[in-house]
């Protein structure tokens, strides 16, 4: 069936506006006289939580997946390192707040903080994945709440094998594989992009593989300083052991692969060129590719590029090689007529146009992805974090 709303989490923190961060509910029935528009604001209880990711509290994957109800939504949040449960079964109209983990709890029970991204597991578990300490220091893992209450239950890796950073991950249940990737030290990216931290081990570089089943880490792979491994996706065929990572300042997609003897290679498969240019913080604009989601059937990939500001969609015939067939500008920052001049391009004969939907100008860059089961509406949102949002893009956040 086709999707009646759409939950996007928003935030108020770097604005002037003291308001709680909030879930909105948008209308996504082309039928509905209020299609396109926000329906419903649930806003969290506490200032400045940054609310960044959200994931359901079960999935696809679990055992019992067919008896199973998506009902719930989790939301870590990236700077207070709180967690909320959101029920969205009772009224999927307007949502209201089941239950709320405090930071201290985590601090306390996991030494971990800074939450990002979030999955339920094969057993109806709900993982976090995180990005530091609570002093925010690096620090990556994973924390674990019971999928029925919530409680939090404690740390899901041995603590021994604790990546030096943390973001995103996914898993295949039938290759036991659990893969996750690097993101950044939290308490020098909250500051905004500084090129000084580059080469001193701000930004992670490690694609790491755990063995599911045993929650231990199995193989890492360095993909290059200053790299940044965000997101991460295996394709969605249960029987494929094969998925892709992006590297948000590298440019690179890589594809990583089980092998004949049972352990794991990579391969790059996509690099995007930066772009010569001034007027802006450095003298090579990257890419930035914040998201990579793959459709439903496998066969086309896309990569979300916030400073860019592109969304690009490759065709996945041969998995090793993907072909670009569809490119379209989303806002950016080396938009014609903006303080950034492309001095060299690669792929571009021009600057392009600022993006204006309906008189309304759009600001900021592509970040998260959405596609609908059908594969025929891609949703997208322009906020990748909010220091950075100031930073990259005042207009945005005025």
């Amino acid at each position: 069936p086709r999707e009646e709303v759409a939950y996007v989490t928003c935030t108020y923190r770097s604005t002037c506006i003291e308001q709680p961060d909030f879930l909105a509910t948008v209308d996504l029935n082309p039928r509905s006289p209020h299609y396109g528009q926000v329906i419903h604001r649930l806003p969290m209880p506490n200032l400045k939580d940054e609310l960044h990711s959200s994931g359901w509290s079960a999935g696809c994957t679990c055992f019992d997946s067919v008896t199973t109800r998506r009902n719930k939504l989790v939301l870590p949040c990236l700077i207070s390192s709180r967690i909320y449960v959101v029920d969205v079964g009772s009224q999927c109209r307007a949502p209201k707040l089941c239950k709320m983990i405090e930071p201290v709890d985590v601090f306390w029970k996991c030494n971990k903080g800074y939450l990002a991204v979030t999955h339920s597991l094969p057993n109806g578990d709900v993982l976090i994945a995180n990005m530091g300490d609570p002093a925010g220091n690096g620090k990556g893992g994973f924390i674990v709440l019971d999928g029925e209450t919530f409680e939090l239950k404690g740390n899901w890796e041995n603590e021994c094998e604790a990546p030096p950073t943390g973001y995103d991950f996914w898993y295949q249940p039938r290759h036991n594989v659990l893969v996750s990737s690097a993101g950044l030290v939290p308490k020098r990216a909250g500051r905004g992009f500084n090129p000084d931290d580059l080469k001193k081990g701000v930004f992670g570089r490690r694609l790491n593989v755990w063995n599911l089943s045993c929650r231990s880490l199995t193989q890492c792979f360095d993909l290059g300083e200053d790299s940044l491994p965000l997101s991460v996706k295996f394709l969605h065929n249960p029987e494929a052991a094969e998925g892709y990572v992006s590297c948000a300042l590298s440019g690179v997609v890589y594809r990583f692969y089980k092998c004949e003897r049972e352990n794991w290679a990579v391969e790059e498969v996509i690099r995007i060129p930066a772009k010569d240019v001034s007027g802006w913080i450095m003298p090579k604009m990257p890419a930035f590719t914040v998201d990579l989601i793959i459709s439903t059937d496998d066969r086309f990939l896309y990569l979300s590029n916030w400073l860019h500001g592109d969304i690009r969609q490759y065709e996945l015939s041969k998995n090793c090689k993907p072909r670009l067939v569809g490119q379209v500008f989303v806002g950016g920052s080396i938009l014609r007529g903006g303080p950034v001049t492309v001095c060299r391009d690669e792929e571009l004969k021009c600057q392009p146009d600022p993006l204006v939907i309906k008189c309304k100008r759009v600001y900021g860059g592509p970040s998260k992805l959405q596609l609908s089961l059908d594969g025929r509406r891609l949703y997208v949102t322009n906020s990748f974090y909010s220091a950075w949002d100031k930073q990259f893009y005042p207009n945005m956040v005025k």
